[in-house]
Parts: structure tokens; C-alpha cells; sequence
């Protein structure tokens, strides 16, 4: 990113100082954002729970690909661009063991407790993973709605809602499925299609209509309707195919649209463009934090109650992902996957870790 892009960002987002000496050079050792946030708390690594129990290597595996991303270095939490590029020049070999890893981490990552703007240092968490649904290549009575790849005819979306988008055949034709499928995978980014004869194909994220999310499960709140099983999404997606005319009408109530491409992969790419690891990855809130920086996360699973402490990578975004303490973390793909990020709602600390030196 240009210098002038880098300041187009930094002036209108940074509210917790003046923009004044922005356009002054500076030494790269400062960071991009030379001014710390004042709700980034400088910590040890002694005060991150279970650090010293984590197998950080598999976060390094996770690291790696971000080392092989193009970073968009934006929003409020920002990285020294040199110095992120100097730890990823210099990264342990793959072969290295769990206390070589940690040492590396310690040695060229500084953490920082993360507080939100009312001082409170706890968030939400929730899950997310790539399901497998079925899909036809035809529209037939059960694949009643498109799974639509970004237009090539010059049409635009951005801004256009998904009744109109759909209604108007905005974008390219990829397969068929289930509104309620289709809408399950929209939620989750990604997903496998089954066919009718039993191809696999993989759909991942291309792009995005810019509306906001209206949550299905608040609709049928709104109105009175408790499915069995209550508001889980596994209750919620069995109610509305039992019931697809009102299916119809809350999930066209939420305006927000996402469009796939064929990948020739069966890896889940994030936002910054690379795959995403399994209990590694998390999508975490752009316009606040650069995606690709490692994360250590304190929190539970709410599928058990078990502690889940460990050193993530921010490498995927979310519309409903917003805030500083507020992350979504990929459970992986299919049904093993599915019984851990379908429930997934739990309170937690964050601590980010800023290439050393940062800030001020």
C-alpha cells in the first residue's frame, strides 16, 4: 500500500490521538501507527493463560501462510509493514520443536491485552466452519436457489440487495441448492457442494454485497416462533425447510449477499487469501486490526466447557464481527466441525501480538 493510502487510513479511524504529525517520516521501527491505542495493554508472556500448555507450533503453520499474504495494512491495531516482513524472513524450520517456536514468538512478538473502548476486557466468541450441503446443476424442486459467482456482464452489487440481486440474476450461475442451505453457506464463507452423482465441489468466499447481517434466528424471535431445539442454527435451518414460505421471508430480510467461486482446492481461504487452519484461524474484525497478526485467545468451548487456550492468527473477517474483544473461530470442515461451531458462544480475553518494537 502507498504511503498516501496508508494515511487515507490511519487520519479518519484513529480517534484516540490528532492525525497532526502523520505526514511526518518516520523511522519503521515506530510502526505504521506510531500512537498505541490506549485500550492495548502492554503484557508478558507470563500473564497469558496456558501459554506455557499451548503447542504453539501449529499456530506457526497458521503463521506461515500469513507470511505468504498480501497484508492489507489498515485499521486502528496496524503493524510495522518492515518489521512484519523481517520476522517472516526469519521464522524457525518447520521441524523446530514446541519450546523453539515459543521462543521465537517471545522473542519477536510483544503482547498486548486487548480492553474495548468502555474498559471492559472480556468478549464474545463464536465459531464458524465449512459445511458440506447438497447441490444440483440444474434448478430443480429441492435446489430452488442460485449459487451465484460475481457478475461478469460489468453489473454492479455492491450496495444491492440480495432479493434484487437474485431476482434479477446479478451474477453468474455456479449450482443450485436449498434456500436454506445456500443461506447456511452465505453465513459460514465457504462450503462443499454435494452433487447428484456424488462430485464434490468446493465454493469459496469471492465477494460481498456490503449490507449489513440481519439474523435469522431474531427474525423468528420478532414474530413469536421458537423452533424445537430453541434458536441454534441447527433448529433454525430444520424449521424454516419445513416451513419455506416463511423461510423465504426472513432469509430475504436479510439484504446481506455473498457470492463464491469454484476453488480447485479443498482448502478454506480467508480473507487475506490464504487457507485456513483447523482451531488456528480466526476471523476477527478488520476495520479495527490488520488481518494476519497472531492472536492469543482465553476463552471456552461451549460444545464441553473446556478451556481453549491458545495462539490463533487473525486471517478472515465477518460481517457480524465486530470489536475490539470479539473473534470467530474456524472449527474446520464438516460434521465434526459443525458440533463445535454451530453452539460456540463463550466470553474471553484477547491479547494481540505486535512485531517488536511497537507504538510508543
Amino acid at each position: 500500500m502507498k504511503k498516501l493510502s496508508v494515511l487515507f487510513f490511519l487520519c479518519p479511524l484513529l480517534w484516540f490521538s490528532g492525525c497532526g504529525d502523520l505526514t511526518q517520516e518516520r523511522s519503521y521501527t515506530t510502526g505504521d501507527n506510531s500512537v498505541r491505542p490506549s485500550n492495548m495493554q502492554k503484557a508478558s508472556y507470563g500473564q497469558l493463560p496456558g501459554w506455557q500448555d499451548d503447542d504453539v507450533r501449529y499456530a506457526m503453520q497458521a503463521f506461515r501462510n500469513t507470511c505468504k499474504a498480501k497484508l492489507q495494512y489498515a485499521g486502528k491495531v496496524i503493524p510495522d509493514r518492515k518489521l512484519l516482513e523481517e520476522k517472516c524472513k526469519n521464522l524457525p524450520s518447520e521441524s523446530a520443536s514446541a519450546t523453539t517456536v515459543r521462543n521465537w514468538f517471545e522473542s519477536h512478538f510483544q503482547p498486548y491485552k486487548i480492553h474495548d473502548e468502555s474498559g471492559k476486557a472480556t468478549g464474545t466468541y463464536t465459531g464458524y466452519y465449512s459445511p458440506t450441503i447438497p447441490a444440483c446443476r440444474t434448478k430443480t424442486a429441492e435446489c430452488n436457489e442460485p449459487l451465484l459467482g460475481i457478475p461478469t456482464d460489468g453489473r454492479g452489487y455492491k450496495g444491492v440487495d440480495k432479493k434484487t440481486i437474485v431476482n434479477n440474476n446479478i451474477g453468474r450461475v455456479l449450482y443450485w441448492a436449498n434456500l436454506v442451505d445456500v443461506q447456511n453457506i452465505q453465513i459460514q464463507g465457504s462450503g462443499m457442494l454435494r452433487l447428484e452423482d456424488g462430485t464434490m465441489v468446493k465454493l469459496n468466499f469471492a465477494a460481498v454485497n456490503d449490507l449489513p447481517f440481519k439474523s435469522i434466528g431474531d427474525q423468528l424471535k420478532q414474530k413469536g416462533i421458537r423452533p424445537d431445539g430453541g434458536y441454534s442454527s441447527e433448529a433454525v435451518w430444520s424449521y424454516l425447510k419445513k416451513n419455506p414460505t416463511l423461510a423465504r421471508e426472513v432469509i430475504y430480510n436479510n439484504p446481506r449477499y455473498v457470492f463464491f467461486y469454484v476453488a480447485n482446492t479443498h482448502d478454506v481461504i480467508g480473507k487475506i487469501g490464504t487457507p485456513l487452519s483447523k482451531l488456528r484461524s480466526i476471523a476477527m474484525d478488520d476495520t479495527i486490526y490488520t488481518l494476519g497478526l497472531p492472536v492469543y485467545i482465553n476463552t471456552s468451548l461451549s460444545v464441553d466447557g473446556r478451556k481453549f487456550q491458545r495462539l490463533m492468527v487473525a486471517q478472515d473477517t465477518g460481517g457480524a464481527i465486530r470489536g475490539w474483544i470479539r473473534g470467530d473461530i474456524f472449527f474446520g470442515s464438516g460434521d465434526e466441525a459443525y458440533k463445535y461451531a454451530h453452539g460456540q458462544h463463550s466470553q474471553g480475553e484477547l491479547f494481540i501480538l505486535m512485531p517488536k518494537p511497537y507504538g510508543k
